[in-house]
């Protein structure tokens, strides 16, 4: 693979290399298992969940991490203080190479948040017929990103989602997907789909309100009929979706979308807060 970290450094089984050696990038070879965490203010968001989950995609492709949590969590800080960078996205790469046996990538890699508008106005976004091979393991496969780019760029959106062969939609494509019906949320079952770490805490918020979640697909022909939509990401926290398609929803202005948002961020600032103290 091409060589995605950005910064100064990078590290590789707890050892610091410079970015401009790519070396060890070239000998993954696809697929590979990953986390994306978001660092704030020098805090990694929720990293214990983030270590957990890519122990069980590990497991689910026959792998297992041979390196610590504590050494993870090591090399994250170490990243953290010889970049000089506090504020941005850390990708965990797991992979296992014929030259070099196992590896564990730690590196900061390029990173997009939405501006205050996209929150503002809501994003656009389109349907996408694509199933996942495994959808509870986080693998990276370019091609289908590649796909997923041109098409995005082709249509001016933000995110896709993808649909089934039975025309239910599941997820986005670097996202869960939620969608609102009366003072309902519907969102995909577990075991369908990729099981976000900002999903978990959306359904913690929304346990908290008592505004009832429903793990039960939307149906593309329930799109028209809907009253909001959001999707959830490390990067992008809450955001409404304004159309699907040609299809218009007023999810900015939903009550309910608006309190998950609140009461999400107010999750965000208590982890960094007491990881800070």
């Amino acid at each position: 693979m091409k060589g995605e970290a950005i910064k100064q450094y990078y590290i590789v089984n707890g050892e610091l290399k410079s970015v401009s050696n790519s070396d060890t990038f070239q000998r993954i070879r696809e697929p590979f298992i990953y986390e994306v965490i978001r660092v704030v203010s020098g805090v990694p968001l929720f990293l214990e969940d983030h270590i957990d989950r890519m122990r069980k995609s590990a497991e689910l492709m026959g792998l297992n991490i041979n390196r610590e949590d504590g050494e993870i969590q090591k090399d994250i800080r170490s990243l953290i203080e010889e970049n000089n960078e506090s504020n941005l996205n850390v990708k965990l790469l797991y992979a296992n190479t014929e030259e070099a046996g196992s590896m564990m990538l730690v590196y900061f890699i390029k990173s997009f948040y939405p501006p205050e508008e996209y929150y503002k106005k809501g994003i656009h976004t389109i349907l996408f017929r694509h199933e996942r091979d495994n959808p509870n393991a986080k693998v990276q496969k370019s091609s289908f990103r590649k796909k997923i780019a041109e098409e995005l760029e082709r249509k001016k959106a933000f995110e896709a989602l993808l649909v089934n062969r039975d025309e239910y939609i599941t997820e986005g494509s670097r996202s869960n997907m939620f969608f609102v019906k009366g003072d309902r949320i519907y969102t995909a079952p577990k075991g369908t789909v990729l099981l976000g770490i900002t999903r978990k805490y959306i359904l913690q918020v929304c346990n908290e309100l008592n505004i009832e979640v429903v793990e039960e697909n939307i149906h593309v022909d329930e799109i028209a009929h809907l009253d909001g939509a959001f999707m959830s990401g490390t990067s992008v926290n809450v955001l409404p979706i304004a159309s699907i398609d040609d299809i218009k929803l007023d999810s900015v202005n939903n009550h309910i979308i608006k309190r998950v948002s609140d009461g999400y961020m107010n999750k965000m600032k208590s982890y960094i807060e007491r990881k800070t103290l």
